[in-house]
């Protein structure tokens, strides 16, 4: 499996994986409490600068994030048909900020160290018997295994409609998509069961 992270140098890379992520988590928070669209602009500029401080080639940074902007675009596209145009435009410029930030912090933060944090913050919660802290932190690396296969599978769906002459349509490229998606998390979720990597429960 290919890996979302990026080897570099820059000052997000020299951050520690718990300030990014904690900041990861404040930034969704001020964001969907503000519907300011002057703020919540200067926030997603603010993002496209951090996310262009990555060492990552123009192409490549475009390419990770068009299958989730297409995304974003038809959630605020659906917004606009139901709600007033500013609220669809807030929400546009919510999500797109947010994807830049958390493209930004997975570019710069090896899964290892991702499933390492999510780990140590969660572990408080076990006394509580809700969750196990091993379990989430594996959830969270599996999940930011799969982003990288689902894109490349997103652009062989795209490639295998362009050369037969499909056009292309939300519907044929998300279903054949989703069915591969839940058919590896099955084959995954097999594997992982088959060597007892997971916790049971007593």
């Amino acid at each position: 499996m290919q890996s979302l992270y990026v080897e570099g140098n820059s000052a997000l890379h020299r951050l520690s994986p718990r300030a990014k992520i904690l900041a990861l988590f404040l930034l969704g928070f001020v964001l969907f409490l503000s519907n300011n669209l002057l703020l919540l602009a200067v926030v997603m500029l603010l993002t496209v600068l951090i996310y262009r401080s990555v060492d990552m080639p123009v192409k490549e940074s475009a390419a990770r994030l068009k299958p989730i902007f297409l995304t974003i675009a038809f959630v605020a596209l659906v917004t606009l048909i139901v709600n007033p145009w500013h609220q669809a435009f807030a929400t546009l410029l919510r999500l797109t900020g947010l994807m830049l930030f958390a493209a930004a912090v997975t570019a710069t933060t090896t899964i290892a160290q991702f499933m390492d944090e999510i780990t140590t913050l969660v572990r408080p919660l076990e006394r509580t018997g809700w969750v196990r802290a091993d379990d989430v932190g594996l959830a969270v690396g599996l999940v930011l295994r799969f982003v990288p296969e689902i894109i490349a599978r997103y652009h062989a769906i795209s490639e295998a409609h362009a050369a037969r002459g499909l056009k292309l349509r939300p519907t044929t490229i998300l279903t054949p998509l989703i069915i591969l998606t839940l058919r590896d998390a099955d084959n995954v979720a097999a594997a992982i069961d088959a060597r007892g990597i997971r916790r049971h429960v007593s």
